[in-house]
């Protein structure tokens, strides 16, 4: 494919649209780990994020031809789906608990202390207790609050683009995304 790499999102679904498969694998190659990490950190169950995550995908490619790019931004509309997924998983689940899964904070330490290296025992124990921190401290944000800071951080859309995401207005998202950051930064002070 000529100039795939170099496409836009919405080129690229539109070419898959069209038909051509190989634009559909770099949309997700792009964009795969982003949606992976948001629904991870929100479902915190490694098997319910890929179930939601192939549920996503699945959606994007059976809709594609129906994506209308003089609306909302590939990335909106990818995340759109996503956060709806999620949403139907916690409702089906009935998973609306505050905890952080232990088995999520001791992947993410193996991965930042094979990160940091064995060398550095102390580095990668200092890292796996600030993941551990940050992890508790989003957990105890409003739902509303860690999704909207969740769609900033992890998939990196616009206050425009999480208010079209949540389904609420652009203050309301600016509200929620402050108080995340002050939360955050209150449960973290001594922490980091």
């Amino acid at each position: 494919m000529e100039g795939g790499a170099a496409a836009s999102d919405e080129e690229l679904l539109r070419r898959f649209a069209a038909g051509q498969a190989r634009a559909f694998e770099l949309l997700y190659q792009r964009h795969e780990l982003k949606v992976y990490r948001y629904l991870l950190r929100n479902l915190r169950d490694r098997a319910r994020a890929q179930d939601a995550l192939q549920e996503t995908w699945f959606a994007v490619a059976r809709d594609a031809a129906r994506y209308q790019p003089g609306g909302a931004r590939f990335t909106t509309w990818l995340f759109t789906i996503a956060h709806h997924r999620m949403i139907d998983v916690l409702r089906a689940a009935h998973v609306m608990s505050e905890q952080v899964s232990t088995h999520l904070v001791e992947a993410h330490a193996a991965a930042l202390a094979q990160g940091a290296g064995m060398a550095e025992p102390d580095a990668a124990a200092v890292a796996s207790e600030q993941l551990d921190a940050l992890l508790r401290a989003l957990a105890m944000l409003p739902e509303e609050q860690r999704q909207a800071f969740l769609l900033q951080q992890e998939a990196e859309l616009s206050v425009e683009d999480i208010a079209a995401v949540c389904g609420c207005s652009f203050e309301t998202t600016k509200s929620r995304l402050r108080y995340a950051r002050s939360k955050l930064r209150e449960l973290l002070q001594d922490c980091l």
